[in-house]
Formats: structure tokens, sequence, C-alpha cells
């Protein structure tokens, strides 16, 4: 079943990447009302380049796990069979 997974992962993958993107811009806007500042820009602050990637970095693993565990949850009502690790103690 886990290679019958890998093409619904790669589409979530894509999907909460896009998606994970899209949320970061849109909350960077609210706080800050310009562009996510980078790294190598020479008037962006230290803290405002810091703030903006831990804010990318929570946003997209928050996205990307969400996605993720969506798209097993799918994948088990469409085959029903869960995609994953199996809990201590159950059968296989």
């Amino acid at each position: 079943m886990k290679l019958l997974y890998k093409p619904f992962a790669l589409i979530a993958g894509i999907i909460g990447a896009r998606l994970g993107r899209s949320i970061f811009k849109g909350l960077w806007a609210k706080l800050d009302g310009s562009e996510p500042p980078k790294e190598t820009t020479e008037e962006a602050s230290l803290g405002k380049v810091v703030g903006a990637k831990a804010l990318e970095a929570a946003t997209l693993a928050g996205t990307a796990a969400a996605v993720d565990r969506a798209s097993r949850r799918s994948f088990q009502w469409l085959f029903g069979v869960f995609p994953g690790e199996k809990r201590k103690g159950q059968d296989k």
C-alpha cells in the first residue's frame, strides 16, 4: 500500500508547500505590511529577518503536518487502509 500512497504524498506535498507559503505571506502582511525581508537585504534588521524566518518555518511545518495528515485520512477513506505506522500491539 505504501507504493500506492506515493502519488498522494507527492501531490499533498506540493499542495502543502503552496498553501504554507500563501499562509505565511498573509500572516507577514498583517504583522509588517510589507514583503518578508531576505537575509541578504542590507536595510533589514537582524530581529526582523530572524522573526520572519522563524514564522515561516513554523507556518510551513504546521501546514505540512496538517496536509499530510489529511491526505493520509483521505487515502484511508478511499482504500480502507491507513498508510502509516500502526499503534503498538495492533495486528499488521
